[in-house]
């Protein structure tokens, strides 16, 4: 879907939508298709845009009746305010803005209907802090101080939800009597708290979140002066990580309530998606990162990335402030995890993670107020005073390495030596507020910056003024939206930043002054302010020095200009839109992934296949090799790749499949693409059937191998494609060819996805314009892997001979009533798992042909129709020949071809539907009927047979 980025964009599509009332395009159904799905999410967009518009309209009516309301918030994302607020807005008083203002009418529905919202629902916000600072007065007495801004603000924008907040308050509690007081407390403030102790936060927060995912998500690295001692106790930090992780989610288990919706914040909350997930599968979680995410190369140095990758991937929606952090999260899950990124998200077989950029914004309306305040003003006055007459340029960071303080100096200093005219007109105010004080590298960085301001104070200073006034303290909000508003150049240096919404105050504030804004473009507000501000780099220190003369001498009309571009964007944004857009998005994602699950077979229950197993009399049992009796593969994929080459049965397999194979009653065949010599070696003393390299080749329990399908099997072209496979394996750094007596597969599962892909993209038409083209063969293509193989061969086109075989062989005197069939087979393999269907979906199958004689043998383009008709799915069996074959008969039912006991008209399959199993492997796209997460499942369900 096209996101709505900016105003024009919105305007387009508001157009379109106005188009389609006209010509009465709106459908009724609900979610009953994919065109449907997108114009449902485009229309509830829309319209809760509207909404929002029209309650924030009438809130300010109702602000304006009460005499003007003061908002002294403090930001959440900015700590540089340091005001208070009495309370959270109440429900009721949410409940009476919704009361006063008239909803937007609804239409999808008959015209002139309004839009009347589901019963509410709760928005469960899951932070690391909670907005509330908590001070213990007595042992059950607490003094709880509520900080409103930032994301509290942004989140009175959704009114059909009814927010709760989870997260730690802050303190250390260790007494039940101070716990269940502050929770009653907090409750009131619609705040649950989840309490960690102080060795717990040490290692969480200040160790792995701060010294770990912090520096690295900034691009940082570790601290240079502790990253051994920080790698040593990395395992420690990471597991206080999970397990406060956990924590969390153990609290919103405890609070969760149906229909809730669950929003996680920051790089603190990674795991809890996953947490929760794994509980229930149901609950709607969101999660947003508010910092920057890190290209794939950087990501992949964090020790345990997949399982951070992983843990966040279990939510439904994930969301960054740009499009550039959402880019380098999918190509770290397709280059890590080695997963399909599409346009829309991240797709693991079949269950789609949407991602999407939000950009967050400010409640500039509250900016605008203000600097219509008496208050306000008075600074104003008071400022222009004391600089007299100077131009001013404004710097608000926190004082952290990310933000470019140096970096900034170094760049007005340089503007002030190509530029000595200058020297008395401009003067530079930098608010640096003091964070993480007890930290060597901020206490460093403090001590730097000092002694740049000096240097530059004492080199270009008088004895009236001074080029710099820095100030290590935050400024209460009045004074700050006057600096705001007088400032004639606002300078952002980011050297990596998620948002920055200083940028955003500051244009906010200027509807007067239209003052320039100099922004770095590592922030993540040049991908929203860009086209009206001057984008540095903020390493090119000469470069922001041109930047800073070129926005002190810019003509009027070219500021005035610049800012309206921005503004618009400012008002248009603003924080309230963000996380409706965001909490909406996610809803209709939550929609989309119910309609698409129901398409995925469900996991098997063991329990009932192994009861179904104990009542039946003769048993087969159809196994795949590859991914179904291995081990699993690392979750990365970057184990040992000569070690997993060499594919070995899953050691807790040998006893159990030795008593399958020994017992009358059951028979197993091992249907693989492997090669016979790979079968012989680990299964060589088993009494088992198998069938190699999808079935063209057949060996019985006494070790005689045979050629299964003997027809129609030319190899004259392997040769000429081996040519091609080893050109492009030389051309791709870790990717095999594996040559087979009639295939041949290229793999590039260990190489860098990207570039394999398109490697496999170009073999392709290599493939088709010369060694293949006129050649009788198929190409079959796998998550990473091409393979050329003779054409009409599959595992579903090779069971009915092997079928016939085994009836011949095993002198088999009673039907099978069960049959198990397992594995992680491609989609052109998956033809095995319906030959033994009882009951086909009447959809029409390309025949293919085999050495048998009929058609598919077995997949009958009406086969599906003729048996839902005739109600027959038993097999038959024919002496007509010596091959023993299956074919279809014109009523529907099975043939086989064999001279065994069973003779002419005999039923070779009594198999009810309860007594048929299919299960894919690790493959949720699947026509199996059921899912088996990996061979681990696979063991322990063969184990239970067995037993």
């Amino acid at each position: 879907m096209q996101k709505l980025n900016s105003s024009d964009e919105i305007s387009v599509l508001e157009h379109h939508l106005d188009e389609m009332k006209k010509s009465h395009k709106f459908a009724d159904d609900d979610y009953n298709n994919t065109s449907t799905i997108l114009r449902t999410r485009l229309e509830r967009l829309l319209k809760e845009r509207e909404l929002r518009k029209s309650l924030k309209s009438n809130n300010e009516d109702v602000h304006s009746s009460n005499g003007g309301i003061e908002s002294n918030d403090i930001y959440v994302d900015n700590p540089i305010v340091t005001s208070r607020t009495e309370n959270l807005p109440t429900e009721e008083e949410l409940a009476n803005g919704i009361r006063l203002n008239k909803l937007v009418s609804n239409e999808c529905e008959i015209q002139d209907k309004q839009v009347k919202w589901p019963s509410k629902h709760r928005l469960l916000v899951v932070a690391n802090r909670l907005p509330v600072s908590a001070v213990r007065k007595g042992d059950a007495c607490w003094q709880l101080e509520v900080s409103a801004g930032g994301l509290v603000s942004a989140l009175l924008g959704i009114t059909e939800f009814e927010t709760r907040w989870i997260g730690w308050p802050g303190v250390n509690v260790p007494d039940e009597i101070g716990r269940k007081s502050l929770t009653e407390s907090l409750a009131k403030k619609r705040c649950f708290p989840v309490f960690l102790d102080e060795d717990l936060v040490h290692l969480y927060y200040n160790g792995y979140c701060n010294n770990i995912l912090w520096p690295l998500f900034h691009y940082l690295g570790l601290p240079q002066e502790d990253w051994l001692a920080t790698i040593c106790n990395f395992q420690s930090q990471f597991d206080a990580y999970k397990k406060a992780n956990q924590m969390f989610a153990d609290v919103i288990e405890k609070h969760y309530e149906e229909g809730d919706v669950v929003w996680c914040h920051d790089y603190h909350l990674m795991f809890v998606p996953k947490c929760l997930k794994e509980k229930n599968p149901h609950m709607k979680v969101g999660w947003f990162l508010h910092t920057p995410f890190p290209s794939s190369e950087i990501h992949r140095t964090t020790p345990c990335r997949s399982e951070l990758l992983t843990a966040v991937l279990a939510a439904d929606l994930v969301g960054f402030h740009t499009y550039d952090y959402a880019r380098h999260f999918v190509s770290a899950c397709t280059r890590i995890l080695g997963l399909e990124g599409t346009p829309v998200g991240v797709e693991d077989q079949g269950r789609l993670t949407r991602v999407a950029a939000f950009p967050i914004g400010i409640d500039s309306d509250r900016f605008v107020r203000a600097i219509k305040l008496p208050q306000v003003k008075n600074h104003i006055k008071e400022f222009e005073g004391r600089f007299g007459g100077r131009k001013i340029m404004l710097g608000v960071d926190r004082l952290d390495m990310i933000k470019g303080i140096p970096q900034k100096l170094l760049a007005f200093e340089k503007f002030l030596e190509e530029n000595p005219s200058w020297c008395d007109k401009v003067v530079l105010l930098q608010i640096a507020v003091p964070t993480r004080t007890d930290v060597p590298e901020y206490q460093k960085l403090t001590c730097q910056v000092h002694e740049i301001v000096g240097r530059i104070n004492g080199r270009f200073g008088t004895l009236t003024s001074v080029p710099i006034h820095h100030l290590d303290r935050s400024f209460d909000f009045h004074a700050l939206c006057a600096l705001y508003a007088m400032t004639d150049v606002a300078l952002v240096t980011s050297l990596r930043d998620g948002m920055n919404l200083v940028s955003y105050e500051f244009v906010a504030c200027q509807a007067s002054k239209k003052g320039v804004l100099i922004l770095s473009e590592f922030a993540g507000a040049a991908q929203s302010l860009g086209a009206g501000a001057l984008l540095v780099n903020p390493w090119n220190v000469t470069e922001v020095a041109s930047s800073i003369a070129y926005a002190l001498n810019m003509p009027s009309a070219e500021r005035e200009k610049r800012h309206q571009y921005n503004y618009m964007h400012v008002t248009t944004h603003t924080s309230q839109e963000w996380a409706g857009t965001f909490v909406s998005e996610l809803n209709d994602t939550v929609v989309e992934a119910q309609l698409r699950t129901k398409q995925i077979p469900p996991q098997l229950q063991t329990e009932h296949a192994v009861d179904r197993y104990r009542c039946s009399k003769n048993r087969l049992i159809i196994l795949g090799f590859n991914a179904t009796l291995t081990k699993p593969m690392n979750a990365d994929g970057r184990g040992d790749q000569f070690k997993e080459m060499e594919l070995n049965l899953h050691p807790e397999l040998e006893e159990a499949l030795k008593k399958l194979c020994d017992d009358p009653r059951s028979t197993v065949v091992i249907v693989s693409g492997s090669p016979r010599n790979l079968l012989d070696k680990n299964f060589e003393d088993y009494s088992i059937w198998l069938a190699a390299e999808h079935g063209v080749f057949l060996r019985t329990p006494n070790k005689k191998w045979f050629q299964n399908m003997t027809d129609n099997i030319h190899l004259d072209w392997i040769e000429s494609v081996k040519l091609v496979f080893e050109y492009f394996t030389e051309r791709t750094p870790r990717s095999y060819y594996e040559l087979r007596e009639t295939s041949i597969i290229w793999n590039y599962k260990y190489s860098d996805f990207e570039f394999g892909r398109l490697q496999a993209k170009d073999m392709l038409q290599h493939l088709c314009t010369g060694p293949i083209s006129n050649a009788s063969v198929e190409v079959v293509q796998g998550g990473r892997s091409v393979e050329v193989r003779a054409s009409g061969v599959s595992k579903g086109v090779s069971i009915s001979g092997i079928l016939g075989q085994v009836i011949h062989d095993k002198d088999m005197k009673a039907p099978i009533d069960y049959v198990l069939c397992v594995g992680h087979f491609l989609p052109k393999d998956e033809d095995i798992y319906m030959f033994f269907e009882p009951e086909l979906p009447a959809i029409t199958v390309t025949p293919a042909h085999s050495s048998f004689g009929s058609p598919t043998n077995g997949l009958s383009p009406n086969l599906s129709e003729e048996r839902t008709k005739s109600g027959d799915h038993s097999v038959k069996t024919t002496s007509n020949n010596d091959n023993n074959s299956c074919s279809c008969s014109t009523n529907g039912s099975m043939t086989i071809n064999a001279s065994g006991p069973l003779g002419h008209g005999s039923s070779v399959l009594d198999l009810q539907g309860d007594n048929y199993f299919s299960c894919a492997v690790g493959r949720k796209r699947s026509t199996a009927r059921y899912l088996l997460n990996s061979s681990v499942d696979v063991v322990a369900l063969l184990k239970k047979l067995a037993d």
